[in-house]
């Protein structure tokens, strides 16, 4: 596999870049990852880089972007934190790796069996988590199909607030960034919500949240 150049990068449109992820994460459920000298390709970027895609998941030790959708050295800009939220610094980083770097698409990737979400639901309180898990909330109050056992003893209810984080985070980062927001209308870069099975290793992409030119 070729280390992205600036002219290859160049040549990806944004439903391209969506397509290349999509491939690599059926090689990583198929165990079938391309083999890449990834020394070389630390030596081939070393004087610049020119990743495809940013991607936002969470720090779960079981969600590593570069792995389960099959990417080397200098692919993606990786941005991963506890429950897949935003703040002003992941908005600025997001705006570097598209305005400055040239990424062609966003990526907000949730998972399931979250341990951010299930504390979000149980209303967890532990010093810096605490104001953390608060971006959090609004998705569980946005839940209205779960009457009873609205905690994380609810597999279903933790998965259904997953997902409306992810679709949040989503219109979050249109709503706050009017330098995405442009890039994205002009069709310079697409955005995607989806969900990694931590199970089974597959990413769903969520159709309702695909914003992408060719």
């Amino acid at each position: 596999m070729k280390t992205l150049t600036k002219e290859m990068q160049a040549a990806i449109t944004p439903a391209m870049a969506l397509d290349l992820l999509k491939e690599g994460n059926k090689r990583f459920i198929n165990n079938l990852k391309v083999n890449r000298n990834l020394l070389q390709q630390a030596n081939e970027t070393s004087d610049g880089q020119h990743p495809f895609a940013v991607i936002l998941s969470c720090i779960d030790s079981r969600t590593s972007a570069e792995l389960i959708f099959d990417q080397g050295l200098g692919d993606v800009f990786s941005v991963r934190i506890a429950g897949n939220i935003i703040n002003e610094d992941i908005l600025g980083s997001m705006e570097f790796g598209c305005m400055v770097a040239g990424a062609k698409i966003i990526v907000v990737l949730g998972h399931t069996k979250c341990g951010a979400v299930k504390g979000a639901c149980d209303h967890i309180e532990m010093g810096n988590l605490t104001a953390l898990l608060t971006k959090i909330r609004p998705a569980v109050e946005d839940e209205l199909t779960t009457t009873e056992n609205r905690n994380s003893s609810n597999g279903e209810f933790v998965e259904k607030v997953a997902t409306i984080n992810v679709k949040r985070t989503v219109k979050s980062i249109i709503q706050r960034s009017t330098i995405l927001k442009e890039m994205i209308e002009k069709g310079e870069i697409g955005i995607v919500g989806g969900t990694h099975d931590i199970t089974t290793g597959k990413v769903t992409f969520f159709e309702d949240t695909i914003i992408e030119k060719n």
